[in-house]
């Protein structure tokens, strides 16, 4: 025990001699690690984003959408979904399904002298229970609004600010949608986004009064949600949703569909599974500069061998053993190593803070992924430093003491 604690000692003792050459050899892998972290980190917050975005969306929903008609082989245009074939899948599915028809487009909305443009939803009651949104402040709009085409207006949470008005004081205000006057009802809570959906930046109306007052009496919906009362039920609500719409579009059974059923978490998990693939992609390419500094610690401890020479037959003349030898030459590069890692990790977690705090991108730093680069830079520093230790421990003493 007390030859491997003086063993460590002259190791560290020989680090500390040549401090500044310390320092820039294990800067390689200091940034390596701190890349490593910090793509790591970004991609684990975006992918807990895209699971909090997959939860709020329910897996419990389907998508209906228009799909493409085919004339001759060839796709001649899409085909249509109607509000009618909403009506049919409400009154034909069992008590407990919900449906929300949904058209969208982009408008501008101003208030007093403030504009901004956002998506207008126009869509039913419903659409708020099947999506999970919540009232802040005011209420939604009902099904006696949607009959009697009203102009009322419900807005996701981030309008008000784009307004330039508080929440509370724009309920029960009116606004103009396309030139149109709404009047405010409600304010929805926060619910935050992932990738193409961001629910906080759109106005909801009456899909009655989207179609016939806003929209110049567009009769085609961009979709038809469906959502069942549990997950487990989703398959029979597939074959039920088939079932009614084809008999809507008087299509056999035997025919192509002009239509999609499409799970909506379906689009995020895609969204989830190219993140995760673009991160492992850039966490190596960080991962090759752990590699140069490995090249690097083992460079400058081959030098440190050849300088140190007659030191190393010194210390054979008064009776070190090859293994001695070589256990403090891989003591020193373990250190170098090691302490940069952790310099890298403190870096990595700063790095992802002041991405976090300037660009407002999630970062998430894994404990997993400190411990893989902790013991990676480990790995690094027993691999590259086992050559030069192996190199100062198979040296002939007498030569070593004759060398200049």
């Amino acid at each position: 025990m007390f030859i491997i604690k003086e063993i460590v000692v002259v190791a560290l003792a020989s680090i500390r001699a040549n401090v500044l050459r310390s320092a820039l050899t294990t800067l390689g892998i200091v940034i390596g690690t701190a890349a490593v972290i910090t793509m790591v980190a970004l991609g684990e917050g975006a992918q807990r984003a895209v699971e909090q975005q997959i939860e709020s969306l329910g897996t419990n929903v389907l998508t209906l959408r228009p799909g493409q008609e085919m004339w001759r082989g060839l796709a001649s245009g899409n085909t249509r979904l109607e509000e009618d074939d909403a009506i049919a899948l409400r009154n034909q599915l069992a008590a407990g399904y919900m449906v929300a028809p949904e058209v969208e487009s982009r408008y501008q909305l101003s208030y007093l002298r403030y504009n901004s443009s956002n998506s207008v939803v126009g869509t039913w009651p419903s659409y708020f229970d099947v999506h999970n949104h919540e009232i802040e402040y005011g209420r939604l709009f009902d099904e006696g609004e949607v009959q009697g085409r009203r102009r009322v207006v419900v807005l996701g949470s981030n309008i008000p600010e784009d307004l330039q008005t508080p929440p509370g004081l724009l309920v029960g205000r009116t606004i103009q949608i396309r030139g149109i006057a709404f009047e405010v009802v409600g304010i929805l809570k926060e619910k935050g986004g992932s990738g193409w959906e961001q629910p906080d930046d759109r106005a909801y109306i009456p899909l009655s009064t989207a179609m016939y007052r806003v929209m110049g009496g567009r009769d085609r919906l961009r979709s038809i949600f469906v959502a069942a009362p549990s997950p487990d039920e989703i398959d029979p609500l597939w074959a039920d949703i088939d079932r009614i719409v084809r008999r809507e579009h008087r299509i056999r059974p035997t025919e192509d569909a002009d239509f999609n059923i499409s799970q909506a978490s379906d689009f995020l998990e895609s969204f989830s599974e190219t993140q995760q693939t673009f991160t492992l992609l850039l966490a190596g390419i960080a991962g090759v500069s752990l590699l140069v500094g490995g090249i690097g610690i083992m460079n400058i401890m081959l030098v440190s061998v050849t300088e140190r020479t007659r030191e190393i037959g010194v210390r054979k003349a008064l009776g070190a053993t090859r293994k001695t030898i070589l256990f403090q030459f891989l003591v020193e590069a373990l250190v170098l190593c090691v302490l940069g890692g952790a310099l890298g990790v403190a870096g990595g977690f700063g790095a992802s803070h002041l991405v976090t705090n300037t660009f407002g991108t999630n970062a998430a730093v894994a404990p997993e992924a400190v411990a893989v680069a902790l013991g990676f830079s480990a790995a690094i520093g027993l691999f590259f430093g086992i050559w030069p230790a192996r190199r100062a421990s198979i040296l002939d003493p007498i030569d070593a003491l004759r060398y200049e």
